[in-house]
């Protein structure tokens, strides 16, 4: 599953630059997650880094985007074939 940030979160910035995927934002009052960038860290590290750096422990499974390992580890190749390409591209121009 995608993970989620609930309103608990206290907005302390640690979160952000925590997600390899760059699936974490502002929102209006809160910092979201993007579900379709979250892996939970699948692909890149053992457990969620957000998770682990998170001090009020607001950040569960998204109930809403219910996903297996194979899932989370299909969406990780794809976010990081996307990113070779767009790095390729840049390279090329």
């Amino acid at each position: 599953m995608a993970l989620m940030i609930t309103d608990e979160c206290i907005n302390c910035d640690v979160c952000e630059p925590e997600c390899p995927n760059d699936a974490i934002y502002m929102g209006l009052e809160i910092y979201e997650i993007n579900p379709n960038k979250c892996t939970e860290c699948v692909g890149h590290f053992d457990a969620p880094q957000c998770r682990q750096v998170c001090p009020v422990d607001c950040i569960p499974l998204n109930p809403q985007f219910p996903e297996n390992q194979m899932q989370l580890m299909a969406k990780y190749h794809l976010l990081t074939a996307a990113l070779k390409s767009e790095t390729v591209k840049e390279v090329t121009e």
